[in-house]
């Protein structure tokens, strides 16, 4: 299994636009940085044919250590959530998009 990296994000950058390979990692650290303080503030950043990503506020809970089967608590967390467009579920799985190109989720 690959991993994409940022380099090879920004060798994509640089091959697709034609920006200088200096230009096409700064837009990228400019994109992913945008990316992530709208999310640090609490907004959600939805890219039209790839999905959606927000924030959402779990509340204090009690877990279980499952080797010793104590009760601790849990504090209250910000996680991070994406939930993919249609489109982008589609192209993973191989198959059609759905009509009307289904960019709702």
């Amino acid at each position: 299994m690959n991993t994409v990296t940022r380099a090879q994000l920004a060798e994509s950058i640089y091959t697709q636009v034609g920006l200088s390979r200096n230009e096409s990692a700064d837009l990228l650290e400019t994109v992913l940085e945008r990316i992530s303080a709208a999310l640090s503030d609490g907004e959600s950043v939805k890219i039209s044919g790839f999905g959606t990503f927000s924030v959402r506020q779990k509340g204090r809970r009690i877990g279980r250590n499952p080797k010793t089967g104590v009760e601790v608590p849990i504090l209250p967390r910000r996680v991070l959530v994406f939930r993919p467009s249609q489109v982008l579920k589609a192209h993973v799985n191989h198959v059609k998009p759905p009509e009307g190109g289904g960019d709702d989720e």
